[in-house]
């Protein structure tokens, strides 16, 4: 792509970057509509079950379970996209999000419910018995016109099973007891990785839960894998500039054919094949694209996968060999301050500490100290350090032996 304008709406090549990056970072983040990858089954079942309630007025309860990464929040966000394009339930359908990191008890969480359904000033400084009674004086404030029709109303439990941590589960008991008496169209979204959530609730809680359940799992194969890459990273055809789109989406193709790309989305494929690694993988090479590199060559994904990999522990040590060179410029000229204070620098990274059974008469700046590195970590940490004296390259090579 040459340095150009894009004729059909008189944007810049730098214009066209700039709304690709805003495009492909949005769905990388999970914001843009669109039904995601190899899930088609278990959206279609999530879209009935809340378009009975955003639209039918039915309860639902439901409980998304799958590993971290596996793309539940993607799920969901991608099905409320959809949702809200309809009229009647943009219009009507209201969302409360609670996470169980965050929520740590009930008060705290009807504090958020308040707050989200905008009902501050109908609470005002009413107080209540129970928590039972202020969330069923909620739902009775959202009740329009005659007071006969209430508006459906969307729970999402992000962290579903911290919720089964607060006193007597108050908070999971009065939701799903809403859901199954019918007083008020909710649906109850619980997400969570742990398969064995349904076991922690009490007997009174999972009575009143619909045992829903949708599970995800990563089960595609590699070459779903390649597809799902080629897929995150096509621009749309309402891009702006057709042209721009065209010659991008072209070399997107292209790309996933490379001896060299195939290489390294296997590595990765092998280590972790869930969205967030890849998003993340996609997200560090799109930093590559700019005006005067318009396309992503397969380098461009190489020093990115590099840097996704990157091993946090050697780059400490990297970043101490640079303190060690600017505190002196020869290992010969150390004086005892430098070196306590190098080691003091070490035991606040935690990178070192005592060996065990170190003898106690010993000076303690002198005691033995074993490193909590291995020697793949430190081999790559003095690659990066080309002036590195030579005394530190001795005692590298005895430490690995």
């Amino acid at each position: 792509m040459s340095k150009r304008k894009c004729k059909s709406n008189s944007l810049s090549l730098g214009e066209c970057i700039a709304k690709a990056h805003m495009i492909l970072r949005a769905r990388f983040c999970h914001h843009l509509p669109g039904k995601p990858f190899g899930l088609e089954a278990q959206y279609k079942n999530l879209m009935d079950l809340l378009k009975q309630t955003a639209v039918q007025g039915e309860s639902n309860s439901v409980l998304i379970v799958g590993p971290r990464g596996v793309g539940k929040t993607m799920l969901l966000k991608s099905v409320l996209n959809e949702l809200m394009e309809m009229k009647y339930v943009k219009e009507n359908l209201l969302q409360v999000h609670l996470n169980g990191l965050l929520q740590t008890d009930d008060k705290v969480a009807l504090k958020e419910i308040t707050r989200q359904l905008q009902l501050e000033n109908v609470v005002g400084d009413k107080v209540f018995g129970s928590f039972a009674e202020n969330l069923a004086f909620l739902l009775e404030a959202l009740k329009k016109g005659n007071r006969s029709n209430s508006r459906p109303v969307l729970f999402v439990l992000d962290e579903f099973d911290l919720f089964a941590h607060h006193k007597n589960q108050t908070l999971l008991y009065n939701l799903l007891d809403v859901a199954q008496s019918a007083q008020t169209p909710v649906a109850v979204v619980g997400l969570t990785c742990r398969l064995d959530v349904l076991e922690l609730l009490e007997k009174r809680v999972k009575s009143r839960f619909s045992h829903r359940q949708i599970h995800l799992l990563n089960a595609f194969g590699f070459k779903q894998y390649v597809e799902m890459f080629q897929q995150q990273l096509i621009l749309p055809k309402e891009f702006p500039d057709g042209r721009f789109a065209q010659e991008w989406n072209q070399n997107i193709q292209c790309l996933c054919k490379d001896k060299m790309v195939e290489d390294i989305l296997q590595k990765h494929f092998n280590s972790s094949k869930d969205f967030r690694s890849l998003h993340m993988l996609l997200m560090l090479t799109l930093s590559h694209v700019t005006v005067s590199n318009p396309n992503i060559r397969p380098t461009d994904l190489l020093a990115a996968s590099r840097q996704y990999m990157m091993d946090s522990k050697a780059n400490v040590l990297h970043e101490f060999q640079n303190f060690i060179q600017r505190t002196t410029h020869s290992m010969h000229n150390f004086k005892k301050p430098v070196v306590l204070k190098a080691f003091e620098h070490l035991q606040q990274l935690e990178l070192i500490k005592p060996m065990d059974g170190a003898s106690l008469r010993t000076h303690k700046e002198y005691q033995l100290v074993k490193l909590l590195l291995d020697s793949s970590q430190i081999m790559d940490a003095l690659q990066k350090y080309p002036q590195c004296p030579t005394d530190v390259q001795l005692w590298a090579a005895s430490s690995l032996d």
